[in-house]
């Protein structure tokens, strides 16, 4: 089962922000499977349908849920991946489920209930990213209530904390932490260099910084490594200056591995 493959291996979370069009769901899940197949190592592709919590009401959002969930099952078909992708309304998790091996929780949203035990009522893995207004001991909560829903298959990924206004810093204890709950913990090292809203009406971030992220997390223990990738992200349309170009996945994912 992949939880298990989850709690016994590095694994990682690997694909562009948002389902721009099949062509880059291809383009980036090949090299998602070939590192897997490299490395050893379990990784799941993840994009996006709809990015409900864009800056500005005039940015790209995704192809929507239905489209969206026909690009993710063609990505598994053609490549024998597994795949996430975040909801943000209750009734989305079990349209979601039929396609989805894990279920993403947005961190803004990691506190609402509903939300949580629709995820956790699938029966799929339930990733819940850690808010920006939360400490690491704070995410016991979230956990227990998708533990309570009947759903022991729980991920929690640390994604940094509000830092004044328009910024970010992580505090890598939060990693020891939620270790301490019992879940594999994972690192968002792309969304954790973010700079929300910092970029005039979108929010901009630097992904210089993100293999040291990586590396920090490692050595607090990271089960697990989320890093959105593009082949253009300074193209890209969501989070481009957070991602991590295609062609540099190895030279980020090796240093995680050795």
């Amino acid at each position: 089962m992949l939880f298990d493959q989850i709690r016994q291996k590095p694994f990682f979370i690997l694909g562009p922000c948002v389902m721009e069009n099949q062509e880059l769901l291809y383009q980036v899940a090949e090299k998602v499977a070939e590192a897997g197949q490299r490395y050893n190592v379990p990784v799941i592709f993840k994009s996006s349908f709809d990015k409900a919590n864009r800056t500005s009401i005039h940015s790209y959002r995704g192809p929507g849920i239905d489209k969206g969930m026909q690009m993710l099952q063609n990505v598994k078909d053609r490549f024998g991946l597994p795949v996430t992708t975040d909801i943000h309304e209750p009734e989305q998790a079990a349209i979601v489920a039929q396609v989805a091996d894990i279920l993403q929780i947005p961190a803004f949203l990691c506190r609402q209930t509903d939300l949580l035990v629709a995820a956790a009522q699938t029966g799929k893995i339930v990733n819940v990213k850690k808010a920006q207004f939360l400490s690491g001991q704070d995410m016991f909560y979230p956990a227990q209530k998708v533990i309570e829903a009947g759903n022991t298959q729980v991920i929690l990924t640390e994604r940094g904390n509000m830092y004044g206004y328009n910024n970010l810093s992580v505090d890598f204890r939060n990693i020891y932490d939620m270790k301490a709950f019992g879940h594999p913990v994972c690192m968002d090292c792309t969304h954790s260099v973010q700079r929300p809203g910092g970029a005039g009406g979108k929010t901009g971030g630097d992904r210089t910084f993100v293999p040291m992220m990586a590396l920090a997390a490692k050595a607090f223990g990271a089960d697990g490594y989320f890093m959105e990738i593009h082949p253009d992200p300074d193209n890209a349309l969501s989070d481009g200056p957070n991602q991590v170009k295609l062609h540099d996945l190895d030279k980020v994912m090796a240093p995680l591995l050795s």
